[in-house]
C-alpha cells in the first residue's frame, strides 16, 4: 500500500479518525459515506504544512472522467480549511483513496470557467456546498487531483 513516510497525525474529532481508519482497513468497503447520507467519500492524505506529519481527510467523492474535485468548503466558514495550505504548500506528497488502494495525485487549483463546471458537479453530489458559498464572501477554492 503506497504511503506517506513520517508521523501521522489523526483528526481531533473521533468520528473522522474512526472512519478514515475503516475506510483505509476495509478497502473502501466500510465507511464509505457521510455518516448517514450515503453520499460517497473519499480519502486525502497529505503533509501537513506547518508540522510536516501526515494527515488525512474524509472528502465528498466528486469524480469526473478520473479526476476529482476537493472543496474547500469548511461548511462555508470565513476562512479555508488547514488541508487547503496543506496542499498547496506540499503539492507533490498528496495521496487519494477511492477505493481499496490510495494512489499518488497532482494537484492544481482552478479558477474560471473550469471552476464553474466543477461547481455545479460539486453541488450536484453535495448540494449543501451551495449554502456553504452563499454564507462566506471568499469564493470557495476547488482543487483538482488527477493520478500521477
Amino acid at each position: 500500500m503506497a504511503g506517506l513516510n513520517g508521523e501521522y497525525i489523526p483528526s481531533t474529532l473521533d468520528w473522522v479518525k474512526d472512519q478514515i481508519e475503516t475506510y483505509e482497513r476495509t478497502g473502501g468497503k466500510e465507511a464509505n459515506t457521510l455518516l448517514e447520507t450515503g453520499i460517497p467519500v473519499i480519502i486525502v492524505t497529505m503533509r501537513g504544512a506547518k508540522s510536516g506529519a501526515v494527515r488525512k481527510i474524509a472528502l465528498m467523492r466528486v469524480e469526473h472522467n478520473g479526476a476529482y474535485a476537493l472543496v474547500a468548503s469548511k461548511g462555508g466558514a470565513p476562512g479555508n480549511p488547514d488541508w487547503y495550505t496543506n496542499l498547496l504548500t506540499h503539492p507533490d506528497e498528496v495521496l487519494l483513496q477511492d477505493g481499496p488502494e490510495p494512489f499518488a495525485v497532482s494537484i492544481r487549483e482552478i479558477h474560471g470557467t473550469e471552476r464553474d463546471e466543477w461547481w455545479k458537479r460539486s453541488a450536484a453530489v453535495f448540494p449543501p456546498y451551495d449554502e456553504y458559498q452563499a454564507k462566506t464572501s471568499r469564493t470557495i477554492p476547488v482543487i483538482i487531483a488527477e493520478a500521477r
